[in-house]
């Protein structure tokens, strides 16, 4: 069988990743977390005393960095674990502007195409059915209420016992929305051939098994529960 991507595209904290990984792992296809990329550079940037609202400074560690995603869900960013760094507070109101910085993104992009390219993915972020992977099989646009997508991240944080308030999640939902849609390269849009699912009344599992409904008529991939 051939190799197969599914790109699944939304704003900030609709849920795409976690939906991400389920359907990678009931499918058997890898999970490619593009914006635990764009984090890690972000915790990088800011580690070197940069201004990540400065894109010439920022763009300075473009070839100095190897970001691994290993298949546990640890990322190392040249060689150091900063699965839990890149989730901080600090990084999620900072990495939207890394993510709009063109060259950076041509240099995550080639990564991320180069492991689409080896293997059957499910990739999420932003621009993937738009740009990084225009030709995928399957395209999703994960959308959600700014309230419900706070709820749910604030939650996260909690569990995580990352210190936030709500009224700070909102505020950083509705900034990294702005910053994402306005950006001048790849900015987030749904692609053309997309399909949109509205998530906000839908439990996780609702979720993950709208998307393999979609995946199994657009591709007669199915996977085991």
């Amino acid at each position: 069988m051939k190799n197969i991507s599914i790109a699944i595209d939304g704003p900030a904290a609709a849920g795409k990743s976690t939906i991400a990984k389920r359907v990678a792992a009931i499918l058997g296809f890898v999970y490619i977390d593009t914006g635990a990329m764009y984090r890690a550079f972000t915790w990088a940037v800011m580690q070197a005393g940069l201004n990540p609202e400065d894109e010439a400074a920022s763009c300075t560690l473009i070839g100095k960095l190897k970001i691994d995603l290993l298949e546990n869900g640890t990322v190392l960013c040249n060689g150091t674990d900063v699965t839990r760094a890149i989730r901080e507070p600090a990084v999620s109101s900072n990495v939207s502007y890394i993510a709009s910085y063109k060259n950076i993104r041509l240099e995550l992009v080639e990564m991320q195409r180069a492991l689409a390219e080896s293997k059957s993915v499910v990739m999420d972020g932003r621009d993937i059915g738009t740009y990084v992977l225009p030709n995928a099989e399957v395209k999703i646009y994960q959308i959600a209420s700014v309230e419900c997508r706070a709820k749910r991240r604030y939650k996260e944080n909690q569990e995580k016992g990352i210190p936030t308030t709500m009224e700070e999640v909102i505020a950083d939902v509705k900034k990294r929305d702005y910053i994402d849609s306005h950006r001048d390269f790849a900015p987030l849009r749904q692609a053309e051939d997309a399909i949109p699912l509205d998530t906000s009344e839908m439990d996780i599992d609702e979720v993950v098994d709208a998307v393999l409904k979609i995946v199994k008529e657009k591709t007669g991939v199915e996977g085991c529960r």
